[in-house]
This record gives structure tokens, sequence and C-alpha cells, in this order.
């Protein structure tokens, strides 16, 4: 029986949806295989061993019963390969076999978490650090694009130092070269936060200045009248795509609320033919590699009504795992069910550490 640690939580905007994910998680990891140790963190980045029923999660209540929770830390002594629980005073080292971090945006999907389980020689899903930051930072993946000719959407990006100087003209030149409308993203920031639909100059201006509360740099993307859809992709030298999903957005565009707190519709296998679908298997797994990514991430896509035209929109190293959530979906409709997906992530996991 392997000791795998759930991490949930975070210092981060998705705090609350990392509670749902790492409850969906937690609920499905085979308990004949592992033995699920949980470690919460605060919106304030206090850590936390949490013992408690695993329904408290959702609705971030976990704290509340004190007798479940105890003072802990992810140990950086390589050789520990474990976790620090405070204890009466005295430290109880928990060794860890594998570690799932359930953490969406800054502080968890950015390269900062998995720096620290390396360190901490805790072998964890997902991407290692650099390809969990070059995924995080649209900026980055969409220059990885440029250089391996995968097709996206025409793009530019500000530094909050260079708005200062020039936002008004550097907005028009948006205008010119990307036409209208526009997106103006954060360029690292998850799940569509910060995010703006921008139809004139002004708008650009007022939406970079909004983006700005979010990170240092912002990313401007050419407005793709298309489908939005989903790939799912897993594994480590040789990865595959899942099923290709379609999102029928409720909102203008597929925000955050569009995501978490509405009905946007869904459908798998995406309205878009067979070769479609095929294309953009094969552009997923392209993108996955060209990016570095290991373990599993989601690659998402427009579809362009105009000319059929397939374009990258961008990565997720860590999709969410909730009810709603594209991925677990992706996997199950080509027979991969929750609980052996997270299985075979703790797998993969395993096994890039071993090399």
């Amino acid at each position: 029986m392997k000791n795998a640690l759930i991490i949930f939580g975070g210092v981060s905007s998705e705090h609350n949806v990392s509670l749902l994910s790492a409850t969906s998680v937690i609920k499905n990891t085979p308990k004949d295989k592992y033995n699920v140790v949980m470690l919460g963190i605060t919106k304030d980045g206090e850590m936390y061993l949490y013992t408690g029923d695993v329904e408290n999660l959702a609705n971030d209540i976990w704290l509340n019963n004190k007798a479940n929770l105890k003072k802990a830390t992810i140990s950086t002594n390589h050789s520990d390969h474990g976790i620090l629980v405070l204890d009466n005073g005295k430290y109880e080292l928990i060794k860890i076999d594998v570690c799932y971090p359930v953490l969406h945006g800054k502080n968890g999907e950015d390269g900062t978490m998995q720096g620290l389980l390396t360190i901490a020689g805790i072998p964890y899903v997902g991407c290692n650090t650099m390809a969990s930051a070059v995924c995080m930072d649209k900026a980055m993946t969409n220059a990885i694009c440029d250089v391996n000719n995968i097709p996206q959407a025409k793009w530019k990006y500000i530094t909050k130092y260079d708005f200062g100087t020039n936002g008004k003209e550097f907005s028009k030149e948006c205008e010119e070269y990307l036409g209208l409308p526009v997106f103006i993203k954060p360029a690292n920031a998850g799940s569509s936060v910060g995010v703006r639909k921008a139809k004139s100059v002004d708008e650009i201006y007022s939406a970079l200045e909004y983006a700005f509360q979010f990170d240092d740099r912002v990313v401007v993307e050419e407005g793709i009248d298309g489908a939005e859809v989903e790939c799912a992709v897993m594994g480590n030298d040789e990865p595959f795509a899942g099923a290709v999903g379609e999102i029928e957005p409720c909102n203008e565009f597929y925000d955050f609320d569009a995501k978490y707190e509405s009905d946007s519709g869904l459908h798998i296998p995406a309205r878009i033919g067979e070769d479609k679908i095929k294309e953009i298997q094969e552009k997923a797994v392209k993108a996955y590699k060209a990016w570095g990514c290991s373990g599993l991430a989601r690659v998402d896509f427009f579809v362009r009504h105009s000319d059929g035209a397939v374009l990258l929109n961008e990565p997720n190293t860590l999709p969410g795992f909730t009810s709603i959530s594209m991925y677990p979906m992706l996997m199950k409709a080509v027979g991969i069910p929750a609980d052996e997906l997270i299985d075979k992530l703790f797998c993969y996991a395993i096994e890039k550490w071993e090399k």
C-alpha cells in the first residue's frame, strides 16, 4: 500500500476550485492500492495535515474542526521523501510514495509546487517544474507554438511597465495587427481569471488595466469565431490523446463563471467530424511534447467557422477534476474511468521519477 499525498487549497484565485477537484480525486483514488494523506493549504499559505471528512473540503469548512488538523509542511530534506507533522511539540515524519498536487493557478500549477516537490524527493502527478512554468505563461506557450509551427491565433504581449509608458499606442497597435474583437489575458492566471473581450481601442486599454491587477505581463489575442474544443492528453515519453469535447458557453465566452458557476453545454465527442477530431488529437500531442509536458494536460483549441482551421488556444497542466470538468469526462469517454485514471497518473508520476 502506497502513501498518496493529495494537496488541496492553495494561495490562488482558484482556491475553491481546487477544493472541488481534490474532493473528487480523493473519493476516486483506489483505496486498495493507496492510503490517502490529505495536506491542505489555506488561502494564507498555512499547511495542515487534515484527517477529517472529505465532504468538508468542498465548502471550505475543513478548517472548522481543529481536532482534524495538525500543522504540517513538506520536508525539504531530500532523503525524507515526506511531510513533517507537528504533534504535541514533536515532529513526526510521514513518508510519501507519490503526490497529486491538486492545485490550480498560481502557487500550484506554475512550477512553484513542482519545484518544492522535486527538492523534497517526492514523485508527483503532472508536468515538471519547467513545463509547468512554461505552460502557465501564455506568452511562453504562444512563442513555443510559433517556433514549432503549431497554428494559433495572432497575438501580442506587453509588460506592466511598458503599459505605463505607451499603453494607448499599444492598444492601437493591437487593433491594427489583430483586428477586433480581441481577448486580453493575464499571462500567468488560470481558468480565465482576469480575461476580458474588447471590441474597441478604448476597451482594449481598459481591459489591459484590469488584467494587470492579476499579473505583470498581459497577452492580447485575436478573437476567433469558432467552436471551442478541448483534448485530454496523458503519458510521459509516449503520450496519447483521449476524446475531444466541445464547449458551448452559456456566456459570451468561456470565462470563469461559465466554467464553474453556470450551465455551459458540453458535447463529447465534439460536433466537428471525425477528421477534425483526429487532427486535434495529433496537434494536441505535438504541442504537449513541444512544451515538455508529462503526466497529463488538457490542450484547448478553436475550430474556426469560416474555414475549419484548427487553432491552438492554450494548455492546462493541472486541469479541473470536478464533477463537471472536461478532463476526466474526456478520458472516461475512451474507457478510462476516474479511479483507473488516477491510478494511471500515479503510475506515470512514479515512472518519471525512477528514470
